[in-house]
């Protein structure tokens, strides 16, 4: 792979510092992580970069993403200069990038996950894909495990920022069943997967982070 394979969101190159500041908050220092809805691949490569006692599996359900994953899990010496001592070359611990549907049935994978990431995919795909993600969560997400993700939410006790009202109009254009999800409903459907939101975490543009864990965890 090389690196004009790669693909490039601007809104990824932003975020993915907060989002990684809070993963090494709650996630422990090794383990085994699904990312679903990898789109370039720009977070797991800095994820892999900056956790790197976690093996990361990418995942992304549109098969025209699954090669610039792959570019971004290969190091260049542009690279080099955001991670101080690393190597030129692919990062050992990030797996080749699967075609996954979150709504299948079945996903790709095997085996339990210490973390099962997500970002930017609920208000950007159909309804279907928030009851989706949470089964698949319930039969990867080991015992102790963790399920994160991160987006805008609707919060029935506050009104929706005006940035994220016109967010959610322009998603709207885009695809009519596409939107911002209430959180109410997502912890809902995380409910009826046997998970309870844990924690969650302002973030910067009005998003959030939801830690998820199984029903019964310890505190």
């Amino acid at each position: 792979m090389t690196a004009d394979q790669r693909l490039s969101s601007p809104a990824a190159e932003r975020n993915r510092q907060p989002i990684l500041e809070v993963l090494r908050r709650v996630l422990p220092p090794a383990g085994r992580a699904l990312e679903i809805a990898s789109g370039s691949g720009q977070h797991v490569s800095w994820f892999a970069r900056h956790l790197s006692g976690w093996t990361w599996q990418p995942t992304e359900y549109a098969a025209t993403s699954l090669p610039s994953i792959a570019a971004w899990s290969v190091l260049g010496a542009d690279d080099l200069a955001e991670s101080p001592g690393a190597s030129p070359g692919p990062l050992a611990n990030i797996l080749p990038p699967l075609q996954l549907d979150v709504c299948a049935a079945q996903w790709p994978v095997s085996g339990e996950f210490d973390a099962i990431t997500c970002a930017n995919m609920l208000h950007a795909s159909p309804p279907a894909t928030l009851p989706g993600l949470m089964a698949g969560a319930g039969r990867h997400l080991a015992a102790q495990g963790v399920l994160v993700t991160y987006g805008p939410y609707l919060l029935d006790d506050e009104p929706l920022a005006p940035s994220n009202v016109e967010f959610d109009a322009w998603l709207k254009t885009r695809d009519p069943s596409w939107g911002i999800r209430r959180l109410a409903d997502v912890v809902a459907h995380a409910r009826g997967a046997g998970l309870r939101l844990r924690e969650r975490v302002a973030m910067p543009a009005n998003n959030l982070m939801l830690v998820f864990e199984r029903e019964g965890t310890a505190p």
